[in-house]
């Protein structure tokens, strides 16, 4: 199966995250990983589904231990 890659607006749209705080968390250096396409501030951006995947699972708190 070939790998997916999202616009930060389809990522908005299937997880729910703003592509405003997508951007913030690029510019801080947190998030999920992404590619960046083309040079400079207007480059366009992508995400691969199996980064945001590992993301979100790292992210995941198991209750009942240390977060």
């Amino acid at each position: 199966m070939a790998e997916e890659f999202l616009t930060p607006r389809q990522v908005e749209g299937e997880y729910g995250f703003r592509t405003q705080t997508l951007a913030q968390w690029r510019w801080m250096g947190l998030g999920p990983d992404y590619i960046k396409l083309s040079p400079g501030r207007g480059g366009r951006i992508k995400y691969k589904r199996t980064a945001i995947e590992a993301w979100l699972q790292e992210c995941t708190v198991t209750p009942g231990r240390a977060a």
